[in-house]
């Protein structure tokens, strides 16, 4: 009897802990392809915040360019971003893409073998 009452209770904590709540659609939802892109951006634009410039200048805010690029505006994206939040499988899938392009795009600029270890190999032969 313990344990059942133990399953039931564990039971019906997932259940009510789970959020089944999807929210209205919004009319100005900006679709999945291109939420995937505004993210890769704002990743991108939130790291070269920290990045000096050729003009020496640091701390740059860059995201009102991503949102220029894009013509949308921080409330459109917050609306959208709110409803694929309620549907956390599609949400996952979107933000495993973003990883998936800031990967690539890392591989793109840094070089494949470290220079300093290639020194270090050829002194030790």
């Amino acid at each position: 009897m313990k344990k059942l009452t133990y399953i039931l209770l564990i039971t019906f904590f997932g259940v009510s802990c789970t959020s089944k709540t999807i929210y209205k659609k919004p009319d100005n939802l900006i679709s999945e392809e291109k939420m995937i892109d505004i993210w890769t951006d704002i990743y991108l634009a939130r790291g070269a915040r920290t990045v000096q410039t050729k003009d020496l200048k640091n701390n740059i805010n860059y995201l009102p360019l991503v949102f220029e690029k894009y013509n949308i505006d921080s409330a459109q994206l917050s609306e959208s971003n709110r409803y694929y939040t309620s549907k956390i499988d599609d949400y996952q899938k979107m933000f495993e893409a973003v990883k998936k392009r800031l990967e690539d795009e890392k591989k793109k600029y840094l070089p494949k073998t470290d220079s300093l270890i290639d020194i270090n190999r050829d002194k030790i032969k």
